[in-house]
């Protein structure tokens, strides 16, 4: 299998939605072939048949978008299920949609000054005008309310502060799809911008410090970007 995801200055995979890809084949015991691709050259995943990213490719099949990824590993690959069956895949479709309409265009606008500066330097023009136009607003101005859109953070994640208090994943007692989905947003943030979007004393920050030492430290082997305001919980 071959993997096709975002690269950033330093080689830095930094794509959240990569990262989904990335835990599943963890999940299931696979190790892919990762092919990076910088995030203006639309041209490398033609092959696709659309312009983003991440690409599954296996053998002849091509599979586009984290969550069609997600659904062909769970029936090539049954075994050490993420979803639990038909009715876990829809539950998690849902928590799936919750994260993406609702945690990250909250989290989006507070670290996207700093992804600028971790994208590869011929993206970055085309990085700014992207997000400029999605936020209507410069990434400067975006950045401004930092401090409400941690407190409304806080709020939108009161579901799973409560969950986490009672269970140790989202999923119950082990990880599943559904846990990758949420860390994918952290790590994304974790891994572009020091700005720390987590109280320390917070169930979903003891959850994500946990996430992070999954598969022998997978994701924490990817470091962190620096800052003095960041004790590496985010």
């Amino acid at each position: 299998m071959k993997l096709y995801e975002l690269s950033g200055a330093g080689d830095l995979r930094y794509s959240l939605y990569s990262w989904r890809a990335r835990m599943a084949l963890q999940h299931k015991a696979i190790s892919p072939e990762f092919c990076p691709v910088a995030l203006h050259d639309k041209q490398a995943i033609a092959f696709s048949g659309g312009g983003t990213v991440p690409i599954l490719v296996d053998g002849d099949r091509t599979i586009r978008d984290s969550w069609a990824i997600a659904r062909y590993l769970e029936e090539t690959v049954p075994e050490h299920s993420y979803f639990g069956g038909e009715m876990g895949t829809g539950l998690t479709s849902t928590l799936c949609s919750w994260v993406d309409r609702s945690i990250v265009p909250c989290v989006a606008p507070m670290v996207a000054i700093d992804i600028e500066q971790r994208v590869a330097t011929a993206d970055r023009v085309y990085f700014r005008d992207r997000f400029e136009q999605i936020f209507g607003k410069t990434l400067e101005d975006a950045a401004a309310n930092r401090d409400k859109g941690r407190r409304t953070l806080e709020r939108l994640l009161q579901p799973a502060e409560v969950t986490l208090s009672r269970q140790p994943y989202l999923c119950g007692a082990s990880q599943g799809y559904a846990d990758y989905a949420l860390f994918s947003v952290f790590q994304w943030a974790r891994l572009l911008s020091p700005f720390r979007l987590l109280d320390d004393g917070s169930t979903v920050a003891a959850w994500f410090s946990q996430m992070l030492t999954l598969f022998d430290g997978y994701a924490s082997a990817h470091p962190a970007a620096n800052s003095t305001d960041n004790k590496g919980t985010q």
